[in-house]
């Protein structure tokens, strides 16, 4: 065991008037995954990660998945919980992470306040990446890192065993329904966060003023203060939709090569791009960006493709712009949908897990078997034909496939070709799940 007590750095009840929140046992989680969000699979990254024996950390995923965790109290700077071992004994487990400095909180609370993407994010019980990546340019770190969950059971472990990982998996489907949980083991409860971030949002125009009227402000404290441009305009307000290009359909006939209907539907896509990046902007949302690699011309093709409404085009538009992108990507119109059906469920990457087969070798062969053999007990692990980086499920129309990140992609047979079933996930048990589900 670790061997930290009440008066420790991680001890219990360090924080006066911080109240602890007692979750209520969750049910089985058979054929489904943990850790939704991004915020909960960074958790379990710093568990999976930090632990000395990961053999202990896939016992204590199969208690979880098993509802071997009773009810959960989360209070600053520990988890605690029951679990019973395979044998049904209880063991109390406990999960430890420092909590913040009272000086961090004060960077936290200021970073949060200056920007209103992030205050929005938290109200709707959301913790964005670019939240956690400005508070840890500020020093503040939210999120665990490698090594930084610690463990305690009376099973007498040292490290983490299956019933302190079976923990931390409990709280990766807490997390992924409410980031504040972590805000509380880090040392501040809901209530007196928002409380704290409602003072000093009252507080920031005053303090605002005072910069203007202030003589000779030195320009590094200017800057400081967040508030260096005092007379930009009002922001635009948002139309009710997008613009409407105008029509070619003229009686001149267009020069040669030239498709009025192709050039009206390229015109509406951008009328309805420049319309999602204006609404964004406007609500402070951060936009999606360009891909970091040039998109191809059949990649472009597909995206194009995949938007071909937005614009509200007639019959012959659709038909018209469809044949286009088709066989200008070497597509026929079914690949073409099919291919668009990839794209909508995760853009350049779920449509290159279409089309491509790539070898798995290596390292990321032995990963991704470890995955497959830790994602479900003995007594309900599928029976899997593998071939490059696609798992068959034999005797069923589903399918697995590997995505250079690590994550899998669900797949069942329609009509002889195997197609999209939904979005990637980082476990397999749940892509199958969601394979299973599409064909029910």
């Amino acid at each position: 065991m670790n061997g930290h007590d009440s008066a420790g750095r991680r001890g219990e009840g360090r924080v006066e008037g911080i109240e602890e929140r007692t979750f209520t046992a969750l049910p089985p989680s058979h054929g489904t995954g943990f850790a939704q969000t991004w915020w909960g699979r960074a958790w379990l990254t710093a568990l999976e990660d930090g632990a000395m024996d990961g053999e202990q950390v896939k016992a204590g995923r199969r208690l979880a998945r098993a509802g071997s965790v009773g009810a959960v109290t989360v209070r600053p700077g520990r988890v605690t919980a029951v679990v019973r071992g395979r044998d049904r004994t209880p063991h109390r487990a406990d999960v430890l992470l420092d909590t913040l400095s009272d000086a961090q909180w004060d960077r936290f609370l200021d970073l949060t306040v200056e920007r209103a993407a992030h205050m929005a994010a938290l109200l709707d019980r959301e913790m964005p990446p670019h939240l956690v990546e400005d508070a840890d340019s500020a020093g503040v770190h939210l999120l665990p890192g490698l090594g930084d969950l610690e463990a305690e059971c009376d099973c007498g472990a040292w490290d983490h065993c299956g019933h302190t990982a079976a923990v931390c998996y409990q709280v990766a489907r807490l997390l992924d329904q409410d980031p504040f949980v972590l805000l509380l083991l880090r040392g501040r409860a809901e209530r007196v966060l928002l409380d704290n971030l409602q003072a000093r949002s009252a507080a920031a125009p005053a303090a605002s003023a005072a910069v203007d009227r202030a003589e000779g402000v030195d320009a590094a404290e200017a800057y400081a203060a967040g508030d260096i441009l005092p007379a930009l305009p009002a922001a635009p307000v948002l139309p009710p939709e997008p613009g409407v290009p105008p029509a070619l359909d003229t009686d001149t006939p267009p020069p040669p090569g030239v498709e009025p209907a192709a050039l009206e539907f390229l015109a509406a896509q951008a009328a309805a791009g420049a319309y999602r990046l204006l609404a964004q902007a406007l609500r402070g949302q951060p936009g999606r960006g360009a891909e970091t690699e040039p998109s191809s011309i059949g990649q472009d093709a597909v995206r194009l493709a995949a938007g071909v409404g937005d614009g509200r085009p007639d019959a012959q538009q659709l038909a018209a712009v469809t044949v286009r992108l088709a066989s200008g990507s070497g597509r026929s119109r079914e690949q073409l949908a099919s291919a668009v059906r990839a794209w909508r469920h995760g853009g350049p990457a779920a449509l290159a897990v279409f089309e491509e087969e790539r070898a798995v070798e290596g390292d990321d062969l032995a990963r991704a078997r470890a995955a497959l053999a830790a994602a479900w007990e003995d007594d309900e692990r599928p029976v899997l034909r593998a071939r490059a980086n696609r798992w068959t499920v034999v005797g069923e129309a589903c399918q697995l496939r590997l995505g250079p990140d690590g994550r899998w992609w669900p797949y069942r047979k329609e009509s002889g070709r195997w197609m999209p079933a939904g979005d990637s996930a980082h476990d397999p048990a749940t892509a199958l799940a969601t394979a299973r589900a599409d064909g029910e």
